[in-house]
């Protein structure tokens, strides 16, 4: 998008100055165009779109697509989502059929003032126009380094904090650095261009700290490219002028306002096929639907609006957009007074999809001895006295991993009162010994020095419950971290991976109650967790030498069970239960006699 970001300050920003400096400049013909280019196209996407969402998502989900389709519509989707809640257990980008529409807000924004800009510094201080757009430019990028790691959210979805990429599309178009004439130079600036553009794509992460220094790559790639295009042709440059990369270009617009929609419809709703949406498979056939109906949109949309005999006048257009944009809005406001269409589901769907709004806070003991992964989230936060607490006469049982070693608190609590239960837990930090520092998870190395050197030497617990969320590559430190646990003389158990699925448990529950089809729910199960179960479960008994709790040998003798408790789903999520799952796996584990109390 960043690329996407320069190329439209280019394209738009010349096209506004040229206008303003040869005194033919209006603001009619100026939103007329931005219409004409952005609103067919998206009204359509978002009637269509609306309708897959009555059909697939449930009502609070729904209530939550209304919202951000009258964002998207009114062009501050940017803010919606900056606004939404975030954090470790937070609803995913993947049920979010609208994410993308936050560059259209930051774009109209910025297109909203910069031809106001423009109009009034050329009418007063033209001479100054570079010095106002290098400066703006340098203002809103400082502003984007500081608020990438200060508030990450506000830097990626802020206009403000993204104006800059669009200026550099601006500072180029205005020659404003110096101009590449050489056909070395060329050359040389193209293929550094393409390379900047495509170094990110293969090393950056999802966890890499984004705009600010690490958007440079890719807005300077792209400022490169252009720059080079512009005084004569390159290598690059020919092949992007290829009819079929050329092709690509026209319906760029119309592929990114389909492709997100039809990747989380079929992510929600198996639309195309039930294959998880990480299949290479799956992946390759939605690019090739995103195109195809990219190419349709593009050609009976997108063009008509734009150019042809079929083209609307400006009055028409005026009308035709304000009542489409009225009907949208209203079908929204309707929506959201209704709490999402909830008459669409049957009272024990309805009651189950309650659930994804469930929180963990208490169960889990969060931000007192289970601590979060964001920044100010830090080890002061750990209350040693009330997640270690001294009950001379009592089992001392240290329950210690990540959230799903957190868990497990209220289930232990529940059906072992007679123990002194302790947690140490923290989100996201697989708890090895003389684990390195992390800069993503501050606590993470101060939570692991803590127990290992501190207060496990010192304070001999009799039973160590470790849960993790466990992968393969855990395995080389699992087997040390364990080794000095054995050597301590600890009796430890390991917690195996917990049934993880690849929706939110309670939305898949709850469609499952309204097809009135509970093999649904065995098919959102994911396979790979129950084999690292007996892969684990393997280890702990043939090498390792460890006790070993099973989720899956415990709880689901066949099928899993869907309640924890009458009216409670056994879980909240993917992969995490709630407190009557807990309770109702340390009941089972308590019944069948495999731990030692």
């Amino acid at each position: 998008m960043d690329v996407f970001f320069v190329i439209s300050g280019y394209l738009i920003s010349s096209a506004v100055i040229r206008e303003v400096d040869a005194g033919v400049f209006t603001f009619s013909g100026f939103y007329e165009r931005r219409i004409r280019r952005i609103f067919p196209a998206l009204i359509v996407m978002l009637a269509v779109v609306s309708a897959m969402a009555y059909r697939f998502l449930l009502p609070s989900e729904l209530s939550d697509f209304a919202g951000s389709m009258i964002a998207a519509i009114s062009s501050y989707a940017n803010l919606w989502f900056s606004r939404q809640p975030t954090g470790y257990f937070a609803a995913p980008s993947s049920l979010k059929p609208l994410l993308h529409t936050w560059s259209l807000g930051v774009e109209e924004q910025f297109y909203f003032v910069m031809p106001i800009l423009v109009v009034i510094v050329a009418r007063f201080a033209r001479r100054q126009l570079k010095a106002c757009v290098l400066t703006l430019a340098m203002v809103s990028f400082l502003f984007s380094i500081y608020y990438v790691r200060q508030n990450p959210t506000l830097a990626f979805y802020l206009a403000p904090l993204r104006a800059w990429e669009l200026l550099i599309g601006t500072i180029v178009s205005q020659k404003y650095l110096p101009t590449i004439h050489a056909s070395v130079g060329r050359n040389l600036a193209s293929a550094a261009g393409f390379l900047l553009i495509l170094t990110p794509a293969l090393l950056y992460r999802g966890d890499t700290p984004f705009p600010g220094l690490e958007a440079i790559p890719p807005c300077l790639g792209a400022a490169l490219i252009i720059a080079a295009g512009e005084t004569g042709p390159s290598v690059v440059g020919r092949l992007l002028s290829l009819r079929p990369v050329v092709f690509v270009g026209l319906i760029s617009y119309s592929f990114y306002l389909w492709h997100w929609p039809l990747i989380v419809f079929n992510d929600l709703g198996s639309l195309f096929s039930q294959l998880p949406a990480s299949d290479r498979r799956i992946k390759a056939f939605l690019f090739v639907v995103s195109i195809i109906v990219a190419t349709i949109s593009w050609r009976f949309v997108e063009t008509p609006f734009r150019k042809g005999r079929l083209r609307p006048g400006r009055k028409s257009l005026f009308v035709v957009t304000g009542l489409s944009v009225a009907m949208l809005v209203t079908a929204g406001v309707l929506v959201l007074q209704s709490r999402g269409l909830p008459g669409r589901f049957p009272q024990p769907a309805l009651d189950a999809a309650g659930f994804l709004s469930y929180k963990e806070n208490a169960s889990f003991r969060e931000g007192t001895c289970f601590i979060g992964v964001e920044k100010n989230d830090q080890m002061a936060q750990y209350d040693r006295q009330v997640c270690l607490p001294e009950s001379p006469g009592k089992t001392a049982v240290l329950i210690m991993g990540d959230s799903h070693a957190a868990q497990l608190w209220s289930g232990i609590h529940t059906v072992y009162p007679e123990l002194a239960v302790q947690q140490a837990t923290v989100a996201s930090c697989p708890l090895y010994l003389d684990r390195p520092a992390d800069s993503l998870r501050p606590a993470c190395k101060p939570m692991a020095d803590f127990l290992y050197h501190d207060y496990l030497p010192k304070h001999p617990v009799d039973v160590i419950l470790w849960g993790q969320r466990w992968n393969a590559a855990m395995i080389p430190e699992v087997a040390r971290t364990l080794s000095w646990m054995k050597h301590q003389g600890f009796e430890v158990y390991l917690v195996g991976p917990t049934i993880e699925y690849d929706s939110r448990f309670p939305r898949v529950l709850a469609l499952s109650l309204r097809q009135g089809n509970q093999s649904l729910i065995e098919s959102h199960q994911l396979e790979s967790a129950r084999q690292l179960d007996r892969d684990f479960a393997s280890l702990a008994r043939e090498q390792w030498h460890v006790g070993y709790l099973s989720y899956f040998q415990t709880l689901c003798q066949p099928d899993c069970p869907s309640y924890g408790a009458p009216g409670v789903p056994l879980m909240f999520d993917y992969d995490h239960l709630t407190a009557a799952g807990s309770t109702l796996f340390f009941r089972d584990l308590r019944e069948s006699h495999q731990l030692p109390w």
